[in-house]
């Protein structure tokens, strides 16, 4: 049996073009794994049912070696896993070196761990580079002003007068919040702020 595993790592992003590449490889729409999460580590629940659904004899497709992961030392356990333990064959789409069905020889073999190794390398820095690269221009755009988070309600016009009627004890808080057109919970919180 044939598998194709896809992951993005947010929801936001698309996973399109890795689907074409699975259909265009022959793989049907329902052996095709889709997880949208992070590659830091493989807690992530489609690829553990795949996990539980592979058996000898199968092959896992993936389009490339980031997308099964971003983990350097999980890479290479989950790899030793599935190609020593379970003897699934692993075809990564952009890299044929790395395509188990081939190759068997000490030779081969030597050859796709030393390519296995340096791609996981590079995709765990890629991440790291990534997290870097958010980290810094978050900062930078905090500096500039900018916010992050829900927007903040508009307080309206009537906000002072309406505060100092609740303050002096004039209206209750729930009148207060219905003055104000808000829940009686954000009025509780501006009244902490």
């Amino acid at each position: 049996m044939e598998y194709g595993y896809v992951r993005v790592s947010t929801k936001e992003q698309n996973e399109d073009r890795q689907m074409v590449a699975m259909r265009e490889f022959g793989i049907k729409d329902g052996g095709i794994v889709l997880d949208k999460q992070s590659g830091k580590d493989f807690e992530r629940p489609g690829y553990r049912r795949l996990i539980r659904r592979l058996k000898a004899g199968d092959t896992l497709v993936i389009k490339s070696i980031d997308r099964l992961g971003r983990n350097y030392d999980e890479i290479l356990e989950q790899w030793r896993l599935l190609t020593k333990e379970k003897l699934v064959d692993i075809v990564v789409l952009d890299m044929p070196l790395l395509d188990t069905r081939q190759g068997r020889d000490l030779t081969g073999v030597l050859i796709a761990d030393i390519v296995l190794q340096l791609l996981s390398y590079v995709a765990q820095t890629e991440r790291e580079f990534n997290r870097q690269r958010q980290t810094e221009g978050i900062a930078a755009a905090k500096a500039r002003g900018v916010h992050f988070g829900r927007k903040f309600k508009d307080r309206g016009e009537n906000y002072k007068s309406v505060m100092a009627a609740w303050r002096r004890g004039e209206l209750s808080g729930r009148a207060a919040a219905r003055e104000l057109g808000v829940a009686h919970g954000t009025f509780q919180r501006w009244c902490r702020e």
